[in-house]
C-alpha cells in the first residue's frame, strides 16, 4: 500500500481514457508510458486524423510550402494506445467513471484527462456563414480547403479579426501576391495580445506590405450571389468590400459543452483545475480521477498573483500534459505543480513575434532595446511595480533574460542601462490595452480570477 491509499500497481495499470487527440494528448500519452503506465489507454479524437502540427496551418501550408498531411506531430515514443477517431465525446458520467461518445458507445476509465482544447468561432450568421468561400482556420481540414481556394488566386480575400491567426493569414495571402483587407473592431491588430502600442507597429508592418487594413470596424454583413457565392462584405462605419473569399478569425471557443450535466467546474472560460492538474467541480472540491491539459484548462500561477490563466499556446499544452500525466500515475508526496512560463512566437510580415509572460496584464510598457519605428525592438510590459512580460520583434536572444526576470519579479521599470536604447525607451508609457469588457481578436491569454474553488460567505443575523 502506498502513502496516499492507493497501491502502486493501481497507478502503474488501470484504465486511462485521453478525451482529445490533440498536441496535448499525446504528449500526454507519451509521458504516461515513459513514467511506466502499462495499463489500457485510449484516445478519443472527434477529428479523423491522428495528432498534428497545428501552428504550420496558418503559416506553411496556406503557402504552399507544406501539405496539410504532412504536419502530423512526431512521435516520441510507441504509446500502444486504443485510437477511437472522428467520433466526439458527447457526455461524462464521473459516478460510473464513463465516457459517452457520439455513435453512442461508452468508455469506462480509472483516470480520465480532457484535453478536447478549442475550437474556432464561425461567423455568428448561419446563412451567411454557409456561403461558398467563407472559411475558418483550426483544423487540418480547414487548411486544406483554404489552401485549395487560395490556389485558385481570388480576386480579394478578406480577414475579420486582426489576432494572431489573421494575422499570419493575411501575411501569406500577401506573401501569394493576393490582395486581401482585414478587418479589426479593435484599434489595432494583436491589440488583445499585445497593447495599443505594440499593435500601432503591427499597423505599420500590414500597410507596408500592402495589407488594406481596417480597425476600429465591424463587418456588419456578408452577401452572396444568386449561386450562394461570397461577394461582398458590408462595414458597420458604410463601407463595402468586395471579396470572394472571407476567412473568419473571431477567436476560438474551449469545448467544455459536452461536460454539461458531469458536474466539473467547466463552462465558456475552460475547465477550472489546480496547480497539479486535478479537475474542480463545481463545488469548488479538486477532484483525484480527472485531470486537464491545454488549451482548455484554466489553472492558477503563483507568479500572476494566482490569477486562472487560459492559455492557447503550443509550449504551454506539452508542459502541462507532461504535468498532468505524471500527477496521474505518481503518489500524493510526488506530484508536482504546473508553473510553466506563458510564451508564444509568431511570424508575420517578414518579423519573428515572440513574446514571455502575461501581457494583458500590464498597464505600462518600456521599450528597452531597439525601436518602435525601425520594428526591430524589446518591450518589457509592467504591473503594480514589477515586470510581467516581455514581448521582441526580430530580437528573440533577450526573451530568457527577460524570463528570468519576471521569475524573480524584478521592479518595472528595470533598473538597468542598455546600449541601444533609444530616446522613446527612456520612459515608461501606457501599454495601450483595451477595455478588458469590449471584446478585440485574437488574445491568447484569458486571466480571470474567479474559479469554482472561489466561496462567497453570506451571513444571516440570528433571530431572537
Amino acid at each position: 500500500m502506498s502513502v496516499d491509499g492507493f497501491p502502486e500497481t493501481f497507478r502503474r495499470e488501470g484504465r486511462i481514457v485521453v478525451v482529445g487527440a490533440s498536441l496535448a494528448g499525446l504528449r500526454a500519452a507519451e509521458t504516461l508510458r515513459a513514467e511506466g503506465f502499462r495499463g489500457t489507454l485510449t484516445m478519443i479524437g472527434d477529428e479523423p486524423h491522428e495528432p498534428y502540427d497545428r501552428p504550420p496551418l496558418s503559416k506553411q501550408v496556406l503557402l504552399g510550402l507544406v501539405p496539410p498531411d504532412h504536419t502530423a506531430l512526431p512521435r516520441r515514443r510507441a504509446i500502444d494506445a486504443r485510437w477511437r477517431l472522428g467520433t466526439a465525446a458527447t457526455g461524462l458520467d464521473a459516478a460510473a467513471k464513463e465516457v459517452r461518445l457520439a455513435d453512442g458507445d461508452t468508455v469506462p476509465y480509472d483516470r480520465l484527462l480532457i484535453a478536447t482544447g478549442v475550437r474556432s468561432r464561425p461567423w455568428p450568421h448561419e446563412l451567411e456563414s454557409d456561403l461558398d468561400g467563407v472559411f475558418v482556420l483550426r483544423t487540418r481540414d480547414h487548411a486544406a480547403r483554404l489552401h485549395r481556394r487560395l490556389s485558385a488566386g481570388p480576386r480579394r480575400v478578406l480577414v475579420i479579426g486582426a489576432g494572431f491567426t489573421g494575422s499570419e493569414i493575411a501575411s501569406a495571402c500577401r506573401g501569394r501576391g493576393l490582395p486581401v483587407t482585414v478587418a479589426e473592431r479593435g484599434p489595432a491588430p494583436l491589440v488583445g495580445a499585445l497593447g495599443g502600442v505594440i499593435g500601432e507597429v503591427a499597423a505599420e508592418l500590414q500597410r507596408a506590405h500592402g495589407v488594406d487594413l481596417r480597425c476600429g470596424v465591424q463587418v456588419t454583413g456578408l452577401e452572396g450571389d444568386s449561386g450562394g457565392r461570397v461577394r461582398r462584405a458590408h462595414f458597420s462605419d458604410g463601407s463595402a468590400v468586395d471579396a470572394d473569399v472571407v476567412v473568419v478569425c473571431l477567436g476560438a471557443t474551449r469545448n467544455t459543452e459536452w461536460l454539461a450535466g458531469s458536474g466539473l467546474g467547466a463552462g465558456p472560460r475552460g475547465i477550472a483545475c489546480d496547480a497539479g492538474c486535478r479537475a474542480f467541480d463545481v463545488r469548488g472540491i479538486v477532484t483525484d480521477d480527472v485531470f486537464v491539459a491545454g488549451d482548455v484548462a484554466r489553472s492558477p500561477h503563483p507568479l500572476f498573483g494566482y490569477q486562472f490563466l487560459s492559455l492557447e499556446h503550443w509550449g504551454n499544452a506539452v508542459a502541462q500534459a507532461e504535468t498532468a500525466a505524471h500527477n496521474m500515475i505518481s503518489a500524493s508526496v510526488d506530484r508536482r505543480p504546473h508553473l510553466w512560463m506563458p510564451s508564444f512566437w509568431s511570424a508575420q510580415f517578414g518579423v519573428n513575434i515572440k513574446s514571455v509572460g502575461v501581457p494583458p496584464m500590464a498597464d505600462q510598457l518600456l521599450v528597452t532595446q531597439g525601436s518602435l519605428t525601425e520594428h526591430r525592438f524589446t518591450a518589457v510590459y509592467g504591473h503594480q511595480g514589477r515586470v510581467i512580460a516581455a514581448t521582441t520583434f526580430d530580437q528573440g536572444k533577450w526573451l530568457e533574460f527577460y524570463e528570468r526576470q519576471i521569475e524573480r519579479a524584478a521592479p518595472f521599470p528595470p533598473e538597468f542601462p542598455t546600449v541601444d536604447r533609444r530616446p522613446e525607451g527612456r520612459h515608461p508609457i501606457a501599454a495601450g490595452f483595451p477595455d478588458p469588457s469590449l471584446p478585440t481578436h485574437g488574445p491568447t491569454v484569458t486571466l480571470s480570477g474567479h474559479s469554482p474553488a472561489d466561496r462567497r460567505l453570506s451571513f444571516t443575523p440570528r433571530r431572537a
